[in-house]
């Protein structure tokens, strides 16, 4: 559970600067592929064709980083301290075009995978050094209200269940932990694996 709660600021990426963002993703961007939180967007047949510098632009101008004028954003920055430290992925369901494509994510389930209301928190990064300290937490909270505040009516994501003594290495928590969006008031909607969920908080 949260370790250093109040000292957690989270803002809208747009509010935060490119250099902050850069600081959180790491020297791999993200994870090993330099995904720039592009995965859920750009189609597998696509993929190859694209560089790192075109995700790297594509994922700038969808964060508005720099910006806090802007009327859009696609994520949060965590603050611990005033050092920039997490980051979340969060927008309209219907963006993420590979996610709706995801049999697995959508097993057993049937309604409109186009409803504009329903919002999706895809991706968290903790920066190496600031994790087990309530981050990922503050930052799952932190989406449900953002969401909520944009006027979407749901907001879901896919986390994947831990074991408690056991070693999860970070980049199969990218998604975010169920204890996580539990705390956060997320129910679970489906268990499509052994280990991955979708879990759902409804606004209304």
């Amino acid at each position: 559970m949260p370790m250093t709660e109040d000292r957690i600021t989270i803002v809208p990426a747009n509010e935060a600067s490119w250099e902050d963002l850069e600081q959180v993703l790491g020297p791999v961007k993200c994870h090993s592929d330099r995904c720039y939180c592009q995965r859920h967007k750009i189609l597998s047949a696509e993929w190859r064709r694209i560089d790192d510098d075109e995700r790297a632009f594509l994922l700038r101008a969808q964060t508005n980083c720099g910006s806090p004028e802007a009327d859009t954003t696609s994520g949060l920055v965590a603050y611990l301290d005033d050092e920039p430290v997490g980051w979340a992925a969060i927008e309209p369901r219907g963006v993420f075009a590979n996610l709706l494509r995801s049999r697995i994510l959508w097993a057993g389930r049937d309604e409109d995978k186009q409803d504009e209301g329903v919002w999706a928190v895809t991706c968290f990064i903790v920066r190496k050094g600031y994790r087990r300290r309530g981050i990922m937490y503050a930052l799952t909270q932190a989406a449900a209200d953002f969401a909520r505040q944009r006027g979407a009516r749901a907001l879901e994501g896919y986390p994947m269940s831990t074991v408690p003594g056991k070693e999860i290495t970070w980049g199969e928590l990218h998604v975010g932990s169920r204890n996580a969006f539990a705390a956060a008031g997320f129910r679970e909607v489906t268990h499509p694996t052994l280990r991955r969920f979708v879990m759902r908080v409804d606004f209304e």
